[in-house]
């Protein structure tokens, strides 16, 4: 007989009599050397993903952009491997007596591959080179030659790859001292000339040998990114960095599959505002958070851009309907990639066919010009929302900040606005209003209300914020709270980060319930904090939410499908009041 592992056969014949044939396993992609014969790859790396439950991908030397872009969107995390050193000239230095053979085939494709994966939020680990691959790639410097470092331990072992040759110290409050249970030292192997100098803002270093070399690094910007300068796939005790990383990248897969089927809604963001200066929506522009690459690489379908209205403002309509203007001359320039949806079904469709969408709104009813008629205009041309007041009363109402309390909160031509807003299927958004004017309105309304981009006044007490009351009166009526990425909104000191967002949001639900909350990023606003900076992070937001035991439902709700469910309700109020 036969042996079966000589019997492809007999191999299918097991995979075709279950279903599915292979269990759900994350694809790590592994870049790959260049050497004599072109592409190689130890097989310490593949063996080692494989062994932690992972799918090891090759990702060859090659430097075509489009090439990498390509096989990114096919891996849910990237290792970088060891090898030769990295040309100094792509740092802009140049090259030292003692640099060692530069790989002509890896430099170039591994630094743009490193950059298009950052942006695309994957899960990446770098190994020896690897490791000054990503903080080169990524703002960081590195040392050509450490033998002139004063002190310095025996960096390239004699050893055995499987042997230990020296340790390193790691920093207590690290990811990688969590993977090694808070072990102060660990043995490792070592086979370098070249090492990192300064790893840059986006990464913090967590690990040094004895002579104060930098042997690890991981991101400050709360992401899966981490690099060691030793070869853990030649030793027993690295097998919990590869665990980690296949771990990350079945986070990532999972993150995307949900995005998928999900629609994701930022209901609020000031991009407008920046379209004045030759801004092309089409291309990763570094001036504005959001554009179409940005939300395609946070996979985001779907913003809210406001009409944003500085007070004083001459002709104040007129001013609203240039900036929807520009909008949509911005969209048409865009058909194939980007839509302007009016409801809920058109965010639906878009997402179906491919596209992004765009929803209007308004912020500050200034853009009235007090006239309450101009609210079916407005309508008209497909605005959602209408941000009663910003920061300063206004004719319609008293504002949260900068107040003179001018009219005690909604004065008679806000209510006359309001009654107009219900009539016409306009949502009411009461962020930026002061307390007053806020239960105003919520007494005025026939129909729900929202507060487009607010946060916890119970976490961070700000007149913008709204308090637990507040909230449980918005909830009562039906509205949702959409809480905002603003820095001053979430901590009262310091840089906040998406650890400070999620806190907010979990206060939210436990005040008003899972139905009630969502995001508005103010995007372009001065709205962007540590792990949440524009429309390229939105993945991290569902990737935290996820560690957080989210379930699915949950996050459809926090990501539009609570706001989508009150914007219904006032279209349909609307629809129903056009046929009485």
């Amino acid at each position: 007989m036969i042996n079966n592992r000589f019997s492809p056969s007999s191999v299918l014949a097991s995979l075709y009599a279950r279903f599915p044939q292979a269990d759900e396993r994350p694809v790590v992609g592994i870049t790959g050397n260049y050497g004599e014969r072109g592409c190689e790859l130890a097989k310490g790396y593949y063996d080692s993903v494989a062994r932690a439950g992972g799918v090891p991908v090759v990702l060859p030397p090659v430097s075509d952009p489009e090439a990498i872009v390509r096989a990114l969107d096919t891996v849910d995390a990237v290792i970088f491997s060891g090898g030769g050193d990295i040309n100094p000239l792509f740092l802009g230095e140049e090259p030292q007596p003692k640099l060692g053979g530069v790989n002509a085939e890896r430099d170039l494709g591994e630094l743009l591959t490193a950059r298009l994966a950052y942006d695309r939020q994957l899960p990446m680990l770098g190994i020896c080179r690897g490791i000054q691959v990503m903080a080169a790639a990524l703002g960081g410097t590195l040392l050509q030659d450490i033998s002139h470092l004063p002190g310095l331990i025996k960096h390239s072992q004699d050893l055995d790859r499987s042997q230990e040759s020296h340790t390193v110290r790691i920093e207590s409050d690290s990811i990688l001292a969590r993977i090694y249970n808070n072990m102060e030292r660990i043995p490792v192997n070592s086979f370098h000339h070249q090492a990192v100098a300064d790893p840059g803002e986006r990464f913090r270093v967590t690990a040094r040998s004895a002579d104060g070399v930098v042997e690890a690094m991981e991101s400050t910007e709360h992401k899966p990114l981490m690099g060691v300068q030793w070869h853990p796939e030649c030793l027993d005790s690295g097998a919990p960095l590869f665990s980690w990383i296949v771990e990350e990248a079945s986070l990532f897969a999972q993150a995307k599959r949900l995005h998928s089927r999900v629609l994701t809604l930022d209901t609020h963001c000031d991009t407008p505002m920046f379209f004045p200066q030759d801004i092309h929506f089409d291309q990763r522009d570094s001036r504005i958070k959001v554009d179409l690459q940005k939300m395609t690489e946070g996979r985001q379908d779907a913003v809210i851009m406001v009409a944003y209205l500085p007070q004083p403002t001459d002709n104040p309509t007129a001013y609203a309907d240039a900036i929807f203007d520009r909008i949509e001359h911005i969209v048409a320039s865009n058909a194939r990639h980007v839509a302007i949806a009016r409801t809920p079904a058109d965010l639906v469709a878009n997402k179906r066919l491919g596209r992004k969408s765009i929803m209007l709104g308004i912020e500050n009813g200034l853009a009235l010009g007090g006239d309450a008629t101009r609210v079916k205009h407005f309508a008209q041309r497909g605005v959602v929302y209408i941000t009663l007041c910003h920061n300063g009363d206004n004719d319609l109402c008293d504002s949260a900040r900068n107040s003179n309390d001018t009219w005690g909160g909604v004065s008679p031509l806000g209510k006359t606005v309001i009654e107009e807003m219900n009539a016409h299927g306009i949502m009411v958004d009461l962020s930026h209003a002061a307390e007053k004017s806020f239960y105003d309105a919520l007494d005025i309304s026939r129909t729900p209300i929202v507060c487009s981009h607010s946060s916890c006044r119970a976490l961070c007490d700000h007149p913008r914020n709204l308090t637990d009351e507040q909230m449980r009166a918005l909830a009562a009526r039906g509205g949702v709270c959409q809480v905002t990425l603003y820095n001053g909104f979430l901590v009262s000191q310091g840089q906040a980060t998406i650890d400070d967002a999620l806190r907010h949001l979990s206060h939210a639900i436990d005040v008003m319930g899972i139905d009630h909350v969502g995001l508005g990023t103010d995007f372009d606003g001065d709205g962007g904090i540590v792990g949440l900076n524009d429309s390229s992070e939105m993945l991290n937001f569902t990737r935290q939410l996820l560690r957080r035991r989210y379930a699915e439902a949950d996050i459809e709700k926090i990501w539009g499908g609570n706001f989508l469910r009150v914007m219904e309700e006032v279209q349909k109020s609307r629809t129903a009041t056009v046929t009485l």
